[in-house]
């Protein structure tokens, strides 16, 4: 399969897509005035604690408090005694952690999202190209994407060797490299790592390196803690280019082509010093065509705005996202097949599945995903079509979990969220409907102006009313809903005046008494 991944580099932003067979899979954007907070590590202090959700309020220094969970906290905290550390985090009442004004290291699981804060955790974790360290913990951990068994016995000792407090490198024939701690580091340093999937068949050499790296990095962290004051910024996480280089970028990827002279280079020294083999592959793109309209992306970034996803069948999925979850309704529209109803259902559910595991990506959804599959009857066919979206989810780089069919024919499955999805990343609410998808019609909007005059007219009988509306209104004011006018003016006993407001939008009207 060739997988390419294109970077799109302006003052602005930076956008980064990942390509599959020339299909567009992932998105994603990062503009210089509102840069993600994944990752970033703050000095926060507590504002409000509640127990009767066992959570905190941690100010971080931005607009909105963001949000500590009990079961986020470091088991190993200081203010813990011996009987609360044996115990689970999520047993311990937070009030007993945590106080008001308290100060407290935090690092960032989830973006601000919608009218929420971030989520945040004290168990702080770096990553690199092919580990994460996890300071102060014993964990020494394999990514479950390693199938390999020998493999992952293999990372497991690299590991353990690695994480002997006299760890040694060997960095030559007779060079030997001996990890010492910064001065003022952190107590418990060393801490564990975890193996990341792209470090499959890596060399123990580079390893310990990465080892190495991670823990002066974290010492060097620790040590700002100490020395910066509360709601401030410790540790910022590496930009959008970068984090593309350390997490995405794996042995299928066949080019990486970035269309910045500046970000290539430092794209290429970057790789240099942790991907030296992936240096052949970067490319710096100097075409006059815009390096996303290569493939299509600009277009297919556009239908992925829109509510409906046409199959190439004929079929079409509906999307609809909401505050906490997302549904997804398969229809098949214009396919009429060519045997039965139901194996045009099936093969109608069998090309939605890869569909729907494409727009997860695309879209970045997350959290609650709701499937409704047309109705199949034989039930092996839809333990296939299940299959079939397990088999493609597999390729998403967010954790995603599949349930059962339900007994409505529903597929549930959830989908790490950790960043807006694409949608709420380039599009706000609409401010006529207000974010609702649709707007009152013109004779909605008409009998509420009616009503209102007669509201009026009983509450001040003074002055004749003078209507301010959009042209479409007015317009159906003055023909269609011309009778009605005449007989509320009747009623009321006195002339009704309408006047065009150009720039108010359908639903927008003012009913003034002159």
């Amino acid at each position: 399969m060739s997988e390419e991944i294109l970077i799109n580099v302006t003052p602005q932003e930076t956008r980064v897509a990942i390509v599959e067979n020339g299909v567009l899979q992932e998105v994603y954007v990062e503009r210089s005035r509102r840069q993600g907070l994944v990752g970033n590590i703050y000095n926060g202090r507590v504002s409000r604690v509640l127990p009767g959700m066992q959570a905190a309020f941690i100010d971080i220094g931005l607009s909105r408090t963001a949000f500590l969970h009990v079961s986020d906290l470091d088991s190993g905290m200081e203010e813990m005694d011996a009987r609360e550390r044996s115990a689970p985090t999520n047993t311990v009442a937070i009030e007993s952690l945590l106080r008001e004004g308290q100060e407290i290291l935090v690092q960032v699981l989830k973006d601000p999202i919608g009218t929420k804060g971030a989520r945040l955790t004290t168990r702080v974790s770096i990553p690199s190209r092919s580990l994460v360290f996890v300071p102060g913990q014993a964990t020494l951990g394999v990514s479950q994407r390693i199938e390999d068994e020998a493999e992952r016995e293999r990372l497991r000792g690299i590991l353990q060797s690695g994480n002997e407090a006299e760890m040694k490198l060997a960095a030559g024939a007779s060079n030997v490299i001996a990890l010492a701690p910064l001065p003022g580091s952190a107590p418990a340093a060393k801490g564990g790592f975890i193996v990341r999937t792209v470090a499959e068949g890596a060399a123990a050499e580079d390893l310990y390196r990465e080892m190495e790296f991670l823990q002066r990095l974290w010492d060097s962290i620790y040590k700002r803690s100490k020395d910066s004051p509360a709601l401030t910024l410790v540790y910022e996480d590496l930009p959008l280019v970068m984090r593309t280089m350390r997490d995405l970028v794996r042995a299928q990827i066949e080019k990486v082509r970035i269309d910045s002279r500046e970000t290539f280079q430092k794209v290429t020294d970057f790789a240099r010093q942790f991907i030296p083999e992936f240096v052949s592959r970067i490319e710096y793109y100097p075409g006059e065509r815009p390096i996303l309209d290569l493939y299509g992306v600009e277009d297919e970034i556009q239908k992925s705005l829109n509510r409906k996803v046409q199959l190439k069948s004929g079929g079409h999925l509906v999307l609809d996202q909401t505050e906490a979850m997302t549904t997804i309704d398969v229809n098949t529209g214009a396919f009429v097949g060519h045997r039965n109803l139901e194996e045009t259902i099936f093969k109608t559910n069998l090309e939605a599945a890869q569909a729907i595991a494409r727009q997860l990506r695309l879209r970045n959804l997350g959290g609650i995903i709701i499937i409704d599959f047309i109705d199949m009857q034989v039930a092996e066919h839809a333990r296939q079509v299940l299959r079939a979206l397990e088999k493609h989810v597999e390729r998403d780089h967010a954790k995603v979990t599949v349930s059962e069919l339900t007994s409505l024919g529903l597929v549930q499955l959830t989908r790490k969220r950790t960043r807006e999805s694409l949608e709420h990343t380039l599009c706000e609410p609409c401010p006529t409907c207000s974010g609702r998808g649709t707007i009152k019609t013109k004779e909605t909007i008409c009998y509420e102006i009616f009503r209102e005059i007669l509201r009026e007219v009983r509450r001040f009988d003074t002055g004749k009313p003078l209507v301010v509306a959009a042209q479409s209104i007015v317009d159906v004011l003055l023909d269609d809903e011309s009778n009605s006018v005449a007989e509320l003016e009747e009623f009321i006993h006195r002339p009704i005046r309408i006047r065009v407001e150009p720039t108010y939008h359908q639903e927008q009207y003012d009913i003034v008494f002159l």
